[in-house]
């Protein structure tokens, strides 16, 4: 089996692992086969050589890859993603397309359709082509679509709970989705925006934020419920910035601030598709999270998903310069291996 090596200045190869000077990391087949020093590296049928910082390859933990490129998204370091929102005739088939060796785009992890109340959010939003919701009235209903959904091997439950575009799910119907997929061993993931919501989905017991609450500050109770009850939160700050400081990033910012600070889980995520966000690792979105305070180890920490070890998978990128001294070199993208190949 063909054996590739990638050889940098610098390694980071996961959460709390001492920086690798001189380092290297062996590909064989679609798996590491070393990382380490590039002194003690393995022979390789063909070798890549830089100055560069090498780390594992980003997840993009909130995408709709049906509005990107997912050429470009490679590309730009993120070597999967996990799409919260699409039609699923349209991407399920994808996802399972984007497992494959020659896909030139990140592997694809979906959610499917959004449940929701009759008339909720999505289903009157500009973005969202028909099919991105599934609408229901009733707990029997609530449950009911989530088996539809679990049907085609979802990554994940998302619910709609967006009092400012519509109707939500009532009480009842939120905690019917969330039984019925902890049955099935799926978390749920929340779209809350609008006073009360994420109130509700900690009641109700869903897994995930889809996105950092903006619309209000969260209480400090209700922080250290989420934390509490482990919780994760989706970044996703730059839908509120595109380069600006705004009123909602502010928000944004201070309620991720204290949960991380309570120790709550953050995990990097754009919302691409949303406005203005580029395809690959957004720096503006890194920048933001080290406004929230979050360290440099910590933010790499929340957009990778495996380490650079041996036996882990073989997605790495090489960036033209060093995080922990510019974060901006995160957006400097020099190559990508993604399944110990590399990509254009």
């Amino acid at each position: 089996m063909a054996r590739l090596l990638v050889q940098g200045a610098v390694a980071w190869r996961g959460p709390d692992e001492p920086l690798v000077h001189d380092a290297a990391v062996v590909f064989e087949g679609s798996r590491i086969a070393y990382a380490g020093s590039g002194r003690l590296a393995p022979d390789a049928d063909e070798e890549l050589v830089g100055d560069w910082f090498l780390m594992p390859a980003a997840v993009d933990h909130h995408v709709h890859i049906g509005l990107a490129d997912p050429r470009a998204v490679l590309a730009g370091g993120v070597s999967q993603v996990r799409d919260l929102g699409w039609p699923p005739e349209d991407v399920f088939p994808l996802a399972d397309i984007s497992t494959g060796t020659d896909y030139e785009g990140p592997a694809i992890a979906a959610c499917g359709p959004i449940v929701t109340a009759v008339g909720g959010y999505p289903t009157r939003s500009s973005w969202g082509p028909p099919g991105i919701g599934a609408e229901v009235r009733g707990p029997e209903e609530a449950a009911a679509a989530v088996a539809r959904i679990v049907e085609q091997d979802p990554a994940a439950i998302k619910v709609a709970l967006n009092a400012e575009a519509g109707p939500t799910l009532n009480d009842a119907e939120l905690v019917a989705v969330c039984e019925a997929a902890h049955e099935r061993g799926l978390s749920v993931v929340a779209h809350v925006e609008g006073e009360g919501t994420t109130e509700r989905a900690l009641g109700a017991g869903v897994d995930e934020l889809a996105h950092t609450p903006w619309t209000e500050r969260l209480s400090d109770a209700v922080v250290s419920g989420l934390v509490r009850r482990e919780v994760r939160m989706v970044s996703t700050l730059d839908i509120h910035s595109y380069g600006r400081v705004t009123p909602d990033l502010r928000t944004a910012v201070d309620n991720l601030f204290r949960f991380r600070s309570a120790g709550g889980t953050v995990l990097y995520g754009t919302d691409l598709g949303n406005g203005p966000i580029p395809p690959g690792i957004d720096v503006r979105e890194a920048q933001h999270l080290a406004a929230a305070r979050m360290g440099v180890e910590e933010i790499l920490t929340a957009m990778t998903a495996w380490s650079l070890h041996p036996g882990a998978r073989g997605d790495l990128v090489a960036l033209d310069g060093n995080p922990f001294e510019d974060i901006e070199a995160l957006g400097r993208v020099a190559l990508v291996v993604k399944g110990g190949r590399l990509r254009p």
